[in-house]
């Protein structure tokens, strides 16, 4: 249910429980933690999300990401590690370009908070029963 990008963050899907006016709704919706080395992100804010401790996490499966790109596993490796360390000194300089994760959505920063945002597709896909209220806590 989450996965852990080794330098910049982990994407999750957590359930979370919400009280309408008639009943309660449990919605999955995406997460995104940010774990990059804070030197890298001295002068912006970026909200603080805690992804549950019963959520599973496993690593970035290059294996996998291979098998879809025809890359080796290794050339993968390399190839997120190098763009996360690119990211994290562009953020350092005062370069504030967004991040994109082609389905899933942006990480940006505006009014110097670095913040995930999910693309709506990316929610709908997640939580089609309840869309509007995931959408809404997204």
């Amino acid at each position: 249910q989450g996965v852990l990008v080794p330098g910049l963050g982990t994407f999750a899907v957590v359930h979370e429980q919400v009280d309408g006016a008639e009943e309660v709704y449990v919605v999955r919706r995406p997460v995104f933690q940010l774990d990059m080395d804070l030197s890298c992100l001295r002068g912006l804010m970026f909200p603080t999300m805690i992804i549950p401790g019963d959520v599973e996490i496993a690593p970035l499966d290059y294996w996998w990401l291979s098998q879809t790109t025809s890359l080796p596993p290794d050339v993968l490796r390399d190839c997120v590690e190098e763009t996360v360390l690119l990211y994290s000194f562009q953020l350092r300089d005062g370069q504030h370009l967004a991040f994109a994760f082609g389905d899933i959505g942006i990480l940006s920063c505006q009014d110097s908070v670095l913040c995930m945002r999910f693309h709506r597709t990316c929610v709908e896909r997640l939580e089609s029963w309840d869309t509007w209220v995931a959408l809404l806590l997204t």
